[in-house]
C-alpha cells in the first residue's frame, strides 16, 4: 500500500495498492494535466533527490522545496503566541525541516488558501499533532481524509492571536484568505489575490494557468471583502512575491483595472 503523490499538484492521495487513474483536481479546468501526462510519486522518492530551504520572507519565514516540485509555492510560518500557524503548505515534510520548525516554535495549526496547495498537508498534521483549517466548500478536492481536517463555514474565522481566515471565494468557492493583525497588518493570499510581477498591482482570475478571468461582480466581492481589514504588506505564494505596502490601495486599483479590462477601456 502507498500513498501516491501527483507530480503536477503535489497532491498527496489517501493510501492504495495501486496509483490513481486521474489527479481530480488537476483534470479539474483550473489545473492542467502535464504534456507528458499524468505522472505519479511518492514522498520517498520526492525526498531521494528534493530538500526544503526555510529562510527569511519579509517579516516572516519561508519554506519551499529544491528543486521546484509541482506547481512550486512555498509556504509561510506565521507567529502564533509561542508557535506558528503554517499558512498554505508544500508536499515535502522531511527530518530536517520538521526539527527546524520544531526549533521556531512547531504548529499550531495549518491553515491552506485553496486545494492546489492541499499537498502534503496531512503528514504535516500528523508530524505536529495540529489540526488544518479548511473551507467546507472545498471539501471535494480532500483527495486524503482525515480527523486532523477541519472543515469550518461563514465568512470569517478567527483563529486567536490577531489571525483571521477570510473566505475570499474567486479562484475557488472556498478560497481563503489569512489576515494577520500584528505590526501594520498583512494579508497572506495564496493564489486568491495573486502577487504579480508589477508589484503595483494584484490579479484575480478563475483559473491562472489556463488563464480563465473572473466575472466582475465576484472581483468587486472580492476587494470589498478585504476592505475593511487593516494591512501593509500581501504575501502571495511563490518566493519573493511579496508587496511590502500600500496592500489597501494595490487591491482597490488592480479591481478598478479589471473592470475597466473587461470592458475594453484598455484596448
Amino acid at each position: 500500500m502507498e500513498r501516491f503523490v501527483c507530480v503536477t499538484c503535489g497532491a498527496q492521495f489517501a493510501e492504495r495498492e495501486d496509483h490513481p487513474p486521474s489527479c481530480p483536481i488537476c483534470t479539474d479546468q483550473r489545473q492542467y494535466v502535464g504534456l507528458d501526462g499524468q505522472r505519479w510519486t511518492t514522498l520517498e522518492a520526492l525526498a531521494a533527490d528534493h530538500t526544503n530551504a526555510i529562510r527569511d520572507e519579509h517579516e516572516l519565514v519561508g519554506i519551499g522545496t529544491e528543486p521546484s516540485f509541482a506547481i512550486g509555492q512555498r509556504a509561510l510560518l506565521v507567529p502564533f503566541g509561542d508557535s506558528n500557524v503554517l499558512w498554505d503548505c508544500i508536499t515535502l515534510l522531511d527530518d530536517a525541516t520538521a526539527e527546524e520548525v520544531e526549533r521556531r516554535g512547531g504548529l499550531a495549526a495549518i491553515a491552506i488558501s485553496h486545494p492546489h496547495y492541499y499537498t502534503g498537508m496531512v503528514e504535516w498534521a500528523h508530524r505536529f499533532d495540529c489540526p488544518i483549517h479548511l473551507h467546507a466548500a472545498d471539501a471535494e478536492w480532500v483527495m486524503r481524509p482525515d480527523p486532523a481536517i477541519e472543515h469550518w463555514k461563514g465568512d470569517i474565522l478567527a483563529l486567536g492571536h490577531g489571525l483571521t481566515l477570510i473566505r475570499g471565494g474567486g479562484h475557488f468557492p472556498g478560497g481563503t484568505i489569512l489576515h494577520r493583525a500584528a505590526g501594520d497588518g498583512a494579508l497572506l493570499t495564496g493564489d486568491i489575490i495573486q502577487v504579480i510581477p508589477d508589484r503595483s498591482h494584484v490579479a484575480f482570475m478563475w483559473s491562472y494557468p489556463n488563464l480563465v478571468p473572473l466575472p466582475v461582480t465576484e472581483v468587486r466581492r472580492m476587494a470589498s471583502l478585504v476592505e475593511p481589514f487593516a494591512f501593509e504588506a500581501i504575501y502571495g505564494a511563490w518566493w519573493g512575491t511579496v508587496i511590502p505596502r500600500s496592500g489597501p490601495d494595490v487591491v482597490r486599483r488592480s479591481a478598478q483595472r479589471y473592470e475597466r479590462a473587461l470592458r475594453g477601456e484598455l484596448l
